[in-house]
């Protein structure tokens, strides 16, 4: 197995990977690669313990150290631009590197957020044109001349320590019906909470987009509600204290959002939405408020001092 990128996403998957099957971790950066090498986690998410118990994982940044690979998992950053429209990059240069290497009857699987229909829509098109080998969507023994596809949103919580990767339930999916078990063996392996098998890789991208964009409007809506009782002089914890003692009530709480997930991925799905010629509202309606909130904080701040 090929790991490409060895961020706070490749990393883990690789370090777990590591313990069952021969695994490469790939970056282009070799000052991190040098840093692995020596068992050091500038993200300080994995331990010399955990680089010791994965054994079977060699770290690298040079290409060829990976062609004799069967699985390529690629895990790189999938930002937005200045205008908030997705940077595909990345994704594109990873899959390019890739496809360099994929064989027949290879394995390529994204971990990497994207808007619905990328993986099949871009990804394989960019292997298909570089490697001449046919996407495959039925597999059989007399229909196995090209490569597998496969979508696995990663759910990595870096700084939670009871949210670790074995600790949280995978969704897998595949081109065709093998693809997605051959698939499920694999991560089965590594993860303990379960599997779940999404029954096409679009399900599977979209419901990795609509976590991080539900929890955005949720804090969205208590963010508006500590601007309204702030104007009220009321304290916004004391009322969610006192609206938590409703058994169904989503105890939310006002704050800055920012980060890898939160603050990118509902504009994934608006691009999509919008290319679709909808408007989604209530979506961009939350992202709005949310990145307004940095400038309401700091006047308050200014206000106590």
């Amino acid at each position: 197995i090929a790991v490409i990128g060895m961020g706070y996403v490749g990393l883990p998957i690789a370090i777990e990977f590591g313990k069952y099957f021969k695994t490469i971790g790939f970056d282009l950066d070799l000052k991190r690669i040098k840093d692995l090498k020596r068992k050091i986690d500038k993200n300080q998410e994995i331990t010399k313990t955990d680089f010791q118990k994965s054994n079977l994982l060699s770290f690298t940044n040079h290409g060829n150290d990976i062609s004799e690979c069967n699985t390529y998992i690629i895990c790189v950053p999938t930002p937005v631009n200045k205008k908030n429209k997705p940077d595909l990059t990345y994704l594109k240069n990873a899959t390019k590197f890739v496809s360099n290497y994929v064989k027949e009857n290879n394995f390529v699987i994204y971990e990497s957020t994207v808007s619905i229909g990328t993986t099949e829509d871009i990804c394989a098109k960019i292997i298909t044109n570089k490697t001449k080998l046919n996407l495959i969507t039925n597999f059989s023994t007399e229909n196995n001349k090209g490569f597998h596809l496969g979508y696995s949103p990663e759910r990595i919580n870096p700084g939670i320590g009871n949210k670790k990767l074995k600790n949280i339930k995978k969704i897998v999916s595949g081109s065709s019906d093998y693809s997605l078990r051959q698939i499920k063996n694999i991560y089965k392996k590594i993860i303990k909470a379960g599997i779940y098998e999404a029954p096409t890789i679009r399900v599977a991208e979209a419901a990795k987009i609509i976590e991080n964009c539900q929890r955005d409007i949720n804090i969205a809506f208590v963010n508006e509600l500590s601007i309204l009782f702030d104007k009220m002089k009321i304290n916004t914890n004391e009322v969610l204290d006192a609206a938590s003692t409703k058994w169904n009530f989503l105890n939310f709480k006002p704050g800055l959002v920012g980060g890898h997930c939160i603050g990118v991925d509902p504009y994934y799905l608006t691009y999509k939405a919008q290319e679709l010629g909808y408007n989604p509202e209530i979506i961009l309606s939350g992202r709005r408020l949310n990145d307004s909130m940095s400038n309401h904080v700091a006047n308050e701040l200014i206000k106590a001092m």
